[in-house]
């Protein structure tokens, strides 16, 4: 950070995209709610704003989405009495920091962002501005709560080098001493939750495979079928970690036992090494029952009572908005603009 006056404070969010999967929870969600408990304010965001960058969405699709996810963040532990809970649409102030971090940002900044190339592939000249422009709006997320830390797995590392960038410049151009700089926060076991059925690729609710990744809205007999199913090798799991190099789907499953269990790797190694997978894979699907089942089952409770949803979120952005709006106000004050 630039001051150490900055109040401790953690943003972070997922896209309403549509079927939460255990490599979001582990990934993401599971770290959110330890983080409840530490010296930190939490905020955490659907960001809606976000999932309509790649194609507009069938409106009933992302308002059911929003609902899920909030459901699933809910049922997960995040608690609306320990931190903010929000639908990014509901606080404007993220999107009218983004315009000012778009005039700050450079373009050459914006062109270098893997994620674009890899969602716009060979037609980038089709795609959305705003799929070419949403770091400086994911800038702006972080930066409109003078978050300090964010949570974030590997792939979104880059963003927040460029939020950093963009907080640098900001106060670099205009002689004050006023966006953080925001540090990221990576840990855990298990923060890349691989496929069930590649181990070289990311679990996603996009793979055309339901078996490839655990829906966190699996009943038990399903989370079960998928982890007996789940590809594997012949060999026995070794007793120390270096015996998992070039195992891909070993390293996963064992990579998912330990944050599940809340062990480090070689912990998990020490108990289970020596094991073949028909004896290692009922134990891990055992525990993902154990710690699993009872979140589906509060997410498909909130999702019958959804005005209990959308009065938690309408709560979360009256709280949101008493942290953006001065810190929107100061960012027009010291640009000049009149208010």
């Amino acid at each position: 950070m630039s001051d150490t006056s900055f109040t401790p404070r953690v943003f972070s969010g997922i896209q309403p995209s549509g079927g939460l999967t255990l490599g979001n929870y582990l990934g993401a969600i599971k770290r959110f709610v330890s983080m409840q408990d530490e010296a930190y304010e939490t905020v955490y965001c659907m960001v809606d704003l976000h999932a309509i960058t790649a194609k507009l969405l069938d409106p009933k699709e992302l308002h059911y989405n929003t609902r899920e996810l909030a459901a699933g963040f809910i049922a997960s532990g995040i608690s609306p009495e320990k931190s903010i809970l929000i639908n990014q649409s509901q606080v404007p102030e993220h999107a009218q920091l983004a315009w000012i971090f778009n005039c700050i940002a450079r373009m050459g900044w914006m062109s270098r962002m893997t994620q674009f190339k890899d969602k716009a592939g060979k037609n980038a000249e089709k795609v959305s501005l705003g799929l070419f422009a949403y770091p400086a709006l994911m800038a702006a997320d972080i930066l409109i709560y003078h978050a300090t830390h964010v949570p974030v797995g590997d792939d979104q590392k880059q963003h927040l080098e460029l939020t950093r960038d963009i907080a640098s410049k900001f106060n670099h151009d205009y002689g004050v001493d006023f966006f953080p700089i925001t540090e990221p926060v990576i840990e855990g076991a298990a923060t890349r939750v691989m496929s069930l059925r590649d181990g070289s690729k990311k679990m996603s609710k996009s793979d055309p495979s339901d078996a490839s990744r655990i829906n966190m809205t699996d009943d038990v007999d399903t989370i079960a079928k998928k982890i007996r199913k789940a590809k594997t090798d012949p060999d026995a799991l070794p007793s120390e970690a270096a015996g998992l190099e070039g195992r891909v789907e070993a390293r996963n499953l064992i990579n998912i036992y330990a944050a599940l269990s809340e062990q480090s790797v070689d912990q998990v190694l020490a108990e289970v090494g020596g094991q073949q997978f028909g004896t290692f894979k009922p134990l891990l699907a055992e525990l993902a029952v154990e710690k699993l089942a009872p979140i589906s089952s509060e997410m498909a409770r909130l999702m019958a009572q959804p005005d209990e949803i959308d009065r938690i979120l309408a709560c979360g952005a009256a709280q949101a908005r008493e942290i953006t709006a001065p810190i929107l106000k100061k960012t027009y004050d010291i640009i000049g603009m009149v208010s």
